[in-house]
């Protein structure tokens, strides 16, 4: 019962909320965020969302049956950032079938961190054409 606010939406549907305004810098928290972090700092807020936002899309996907792409991990990089204590990570990956390597910058779980010459798995990304998502070692969910 709130005295102060609705009480139509449960915690996690109010959360979400909050990030998908903090990372297109609109409404209350949105525009709080971005004038506290400045320009640059603001940028690595949305791309972290962002990053986590997308390993929400891929397991969206595997539940619907999207077909899977193996690739290679050719290199790895920190970006120093963590999403729920979990590292982001750019990756550089080898698909299979093609001669030209793809970068991603994908939230990993830290126990399951790829190495270079790691198989991993690939979704083709529906908001990008001809572009994919990180969809982790295929071992497990």
């Amino acid at each position: 019962m709130g005295i102060f606010r609705k009480q139509g939406k449960n915690r996690e549907a109010r959360a979400a909320e909050i990030a998908d305004q903090v990372a297109d810098g609109k409404g209350f928290y949105g525009r709080a965020t971005r004038a506290f972090l400045g320009k640059e700092d603001f940028a690595k807020v949305q791309q972290t969302i962002g990053a986590y936002q997308s390993g929400q899309d891929v397991r969206q996907l595997l539940a619907m049956g999207a077909p899977t792409v193996a690739a290679v991990v050719v290199s790895i990089g920190d970006t120093g950032r963590l999403v729920n204590f979990d590292p982001v990570v750019d990756l550089v990956l080898q698909p299979s079938g093609t001669t030209d390597p793809i970068t991603l910058q994908t939230v990993v779980s830290k126990l399951r961190i790829p190495r270079t010459g790691d198989q991993v798995l690939l979704i083709a990304d529906p908001a990008r054409p001809g572009g994919y998502l990180y969809a982790g070692d295929g071992v497990a969910p």
